[in-house]
């Protein structure tokens, strides 16, 4: 519900887009759509070459753009790894939840969009990163997680790229699991105790990319939700041997470089099952892109497919390597992962559905991944219930081309840092951050990014009105516990 106390200029435009056509939005639905989902880690908005990257060419990433819509105000729930992806799957604000690091965990009787699409006839694999959570004793198997959460599939990174686990969890228990022997991480050694596999670093997106196909070409007849979270280019950056030193911005370059070609094959075997047009493809990241290099592995070397030279040494400077070469990782936005500036959560989005979302087009609707569980609802036909998706909006209209039908929003509120002491509110021109302060005081930041797009001026103090206005905002957010309407 908007607040009557919001100017109308700070209502968020239901629909702001910009098309060669639109008459594939008038296209009818002929069967159940496939959606795929796929979500890079901590890929920045000026990592993609369709966003402004000079240096990096992803040319499978630019060509779903062409070929479907590219989201120019598109932001994550957090700039961080896990909330994010806990607002993406549930549709609801991380910061609700008040808790402190990494540590979300998906609730049981949460709502996920597995969940929402497993009783119309969906399979789904969630397969890539996962940050959500597990049982906590790995030696005690059935290992619970997102087959508890709505998918029938899983094959995953536990954590991160970079974590101590060296494994992969297929379903209930670990890839390669000795048997017979307890897993145990022992600080000092290069591979846990008791795994016969541990994970091959530069593989592991191609490890993923492989699952992921095979799951589309097994599931050809549909529907299906594909959940696709490879790990690149969070840390440790690790190209396969056939990427190095393909981009101009070193080894974080041709990591990327990497991943595109991964999303190419994604895209291509859709094509290739004539499955294409029945399917929604999404294309976005988890958070911003890192300005700062991982420096350490527990101690621990890496495990490489092939005799990786430098790469040992390159990958613990691979984000100031890249810098210095030209790159701008967040494009023209201030600062990145971890912040609530917009470098933190700002990010790459793209749509591709043929015959539904018209071709080389362009939107500037202020949009949330919390949005994509009511998007997902309203692409099938189903009603969200009143105490799931409690901060989704659907964003199909938009996709379909629609100049009406979506509903109008006050902001979107971003999860800004690991502990939500700063909440982003966005609404297109005017940025706020909040931020807490001393014995339950807070501190706001008011910037204008038409004119600013860096952040470099706070004009809090002459816009005081406009920051009383967007404070209540977040207010009435926190208090009514939703910002989607009920009914």
């Amino acid at each position: 519900m908007i607040s009557p106390f919001l100017p109308v200029r700070l209502v968020l435009p239901c629909l702001l887009v910009t098309s060669a056509a639109f008459a594939a939005a008038d296209a009818p639905r002929t069967a159940t759509p496939n959606i795929v989902l796929i979500m890079a880690d901590d890929l920045g908005y000026g990592d993609v070459s369709c966003y402004g990257a000079t240096k990096i060419d992803t040319p499978h990433i630019d060509r779903l753009a062409e070929q479907g819509m590219k989201f120019t105000d598109a932001h994550t729930a957090a700039s961080v790894c896990s909330p994010s992806r806990y607002g993406v799957l549930t549709g609801r604000s991380p910061w609700r939840l008040h808790r402190k690091g990494n540590g979300y965990r998906l609730e049981p009787e949460q709502m996920t969009i597995a969940s929402l699409l497993k009783p119309l006839g969906y399979t789904s694999a969630a397969i890539g990163k996962w940050h959500l959570g597990y049982s906590k004793d790995w030696n005690k198997p059935p290992i619970t997680g997102p087959l508890e959460r709505g998918f029938d599939y899983h094959f995953g990174v536990p954590q991160n790229h970079n974590d101590s686990t060296r494994a992969f969890i297929e379903n209930h228990d670990l890839v390669g699991r000795k048997p017979g022997e307890p897993y145990r991480i022992v600080e000092g050694k290069d591979y846990p105790e008791g795994l016969a596999e541990p994970r091959v670093e530069d593989q592991v997106d191609t490890t993923l990319t492989n699952k992921a196909v095979r799951f589309i070409r097994q599931n050809a007849s549909g529907p299906f939700f594909l959940y696709f979270t490879p790990c690149a280019p969070h840390t440790h950056v690790t190209p396969s041997a056939e990427f190095r030193g393909t981009s101009e911005a070193g080894t974080l370059g041709d990591y990327i470089q990497e991943l595109d070609s991964h999303v190419g094959e994604i895209a291509d075997v859709l094509d290739e099952l004539g499955i294409a047009d029945n399917t929604l493809l999404i294309f976005t990241s988890d958070n911003g892109g890192s300005p700062k290099d991982f420096k350490g592995t527990n101690g621990m070397n890496l495990n490489f497919a092939s005799e990786a030279g430098d790469l040992r040494a390159k990958y613990r400077t691979a984000k100031a390597d890249a810098a210095k070469m030209g790159h701008a990782t967040n494009g023209p936005w201030h600062d990145g992962k971890g912040s609530p500036h917009e470098g933190g959560h700002r990010v790459p989005f793209i749509a591709r559905w043929p015959g539904r979302i018209a071709t080389d087009s362009t939107s500037d609707r202020v949009t949330c991944l919390t949005d994509l569980i009511a998007t997902a609802a309203d692409v099938v036909g189903s009603e969200l219930p009143d105490d799931a998706g409690q901060d989704s909006f659907t964003m199909l209209p938009t996709l379909l081309g629609h100049s009406t039908g979506e509903p109008a929003r006050e902001a979107i509120f971003v999860q800004g840092d690991t502990n939500d002491d700063a909440i982003a509110v966005c609404t297109g021109k005017w940025k706020m951050i909040e931020r807490r302060g001393g014995e339950g005081g807070k501190a706001h930041e008011l910037y204008d990014l038409e004119s600013d797009p860096g952040e470099t001026r706070n004009v809090a103090d002459s816009h005081a009105d406009l920051v009383t206005r967007l404070a209540a905002a977040l207010d009435n957010a926190r208090d009514e516990g939703r910002t989607r309407p009920k009914g």
